[in-house]
């Protein structure tokens, strides 16, 4: 199981800055976009099979150096910024660490067979009967 997002917080360290988009004024002089940073293989919380798991799915989204880098820039204000971040990191962990369903191999039934086969039969049929005789 994986601990909430919050018992992450002392790996975690942000960045902020500057952000694009609305907010007018706002924009130029508040640093309300949030980077959120998280080094993969440093972390405490999580097992090694845990770490192998995450690093196969996210291996894409890791920097050169293995940290995990989730920016947001959605609210003016920074603190919701930070929330939005972490929510996403959570989610992004949750995704992460979800197995999925083996699938099942199944035939189909003998009546849905012979449906199929019967129904080729009529159209082929119906193609024959559009053929000129001579």
């Amino acid at each position: 199981m994986l601990p909430p997002a919050v018992a992450f917080l002392p790996e975690i360290t942000f960045q902020t800055s500057r952000s694009s988009g609305p907010g007018g004024q706002n924009v130029n002089k508040v640093e309300s976009r949030v980077e959120l940073r998280w080094h993969l293989l440093e972390s405490q919380l999580l097992s090694d099979s845990q770490k192998v798991l995450i690093l196969e799915k996210i291996a894409n989204q890791l920097t050169a150096e293995g940290l995990l880098l989730i920016t947001a820039q959605d609210d003016r204000s920074q603190l919701r910024n930070k929330e939005i971040a972490l929510a996403r990191f959570h989610e992004l962990l949750l995704r992460s660490l979800r197995r999925p369903k083996p699938r099942k191999a199944t035939k189909p039934s003998k009546s849905a067979v012979r449906k199929r086969l019967e129904g080729k039969k009529i159209h082929g049929e119906k193609k024959a009967n559009r053929r000129r005789l001579e």
